[in-house]
């Protein structure tokens, strides 16, 4: 399936690994326990964003996409918005210290597409990477799905993806 488009229905079997935010492991340090987000089937009861990213700690995703969703939370929320996911091809672990360097907690889900498996299954990839992209999905189905074409943060940012709210 070559990328998504608005009207899609967001695909089954998609699931994320992710490591729930709690007291005791919120040091970046303290590692936790990866659970598996089954993402098809919760996302049918929810209107969700997912910012998907190169790497975790790559100096765009960083210092330029991340930030913006961070930053601009409560209008993502006010246009309603239930959940947050920034998703990267690194395991669980490392998006789990990624949110807490950035001082996440469980406001935004920082999730892996383990081994690129949903990036590679739209076929939006940079090499075994997962491409920088966006994607709204309400209730189940796509409204907004754009991948950038090239290396700036255009179609994937927080400004264009709170537009298509």
């Amino acid at each position: 399936m070559p990328g998504l488009k608005a009207g899609d229905d967001f695909p089954e079997g998609v699931s994320f690994a992710y490591i729930p935010y709690t007291p005791e492991t919120a040091d970046v340090t303290a590692c936790g326990i990866p659970i598996k987000y089954e993402a098809s089937k919760e996302f049918k009861d929810k209107k969700v964003v997912i910012v998907s990213v190169p790497g975790a700690f790559t100096p765009t995703c960083q210092n330029t996409h991340v930030p913006g969703y961070i930053s601009k939370l409560s209008e993502l929320k006010a246009a309603g918005v239930d959940q947050v996911f920034v998703i990267s091809y690194n395991d669980a672990f490392v998006q789990s210290a990624w949110a807490k360097a950035n001082g996440v907690k469980d406001e935004i889900i920082f999730a892996s597409d383990d081994g690129a498996a949903f990036s590679s299954s739209i076929d939006w990839t940079l090499g075994p990477r997962t491409a920088r992209y966006a994607i709204i999905v309400d209730h189940g189905k796509v409204v907004y799905a754009e991948k950038e074409p090239g290396k700036d943060v255009t179609v994937s940012g927080v400004d264009a993806v709170l537009a298509k709210l």
